[in-house]
């Protein structure tokens, strides 16, 4: 195994790392909608957080050596379903035609207020 960091993304603020390589296998933690650069939180609409963490996440699955369109199962953490149309349209048009499995699980609450947190997998 070896462990992916990327200066594209947040720096992880727990015990955990932005991702893992296993095999043809990459494993990309949640990504929260924090500007890698600024360090700003993202505290826009749903579909700007949705947009900032999958940035996150692509800049974790290029510093692991793969990119958006080899992502097999996406998962989108959501604080208020009501916003599930905003989020779906702003995902849609970051992958585009590509369309990895995915779930949705509405939370009550996820970190520092945020709407949405996104994690993913992926092949080399």
């Amino acid at each position: 195994m070896k462990k992916i960091f990327s200066s594209n993304a947040p720096v992880p603020a727990g015990h955990y790392e932005q991702g893992w390589k296993t095999g043809d296998l990459v494993f990309v933690s949640g990504q929260l909608p924090i500007d890698p650069k600024t360090k700003a939180n993202n505290d826009g609409t749903a579909a700007e957080q949705t947009m900032q963490s999958l940035n996150n996440v692509k800049a974790v699955l290029e510093a692991a050596g793969t990119n958006l369109n080899r992502v097999v199962k996406v998962t989108v953490y959501v604080s208020d379903i009501a916003k599930w149309d905003e989020i779906n349209a702003a995902y849609k048009d970051f992958f585009g035609e590509h369309r990895p499995a995915r779930s949705v699980v509405p939370t009550p609450e996820l970190h520092y207020g945020f709407q949405v947190e996104i994690e993913a997998i992926a092949t080399l």
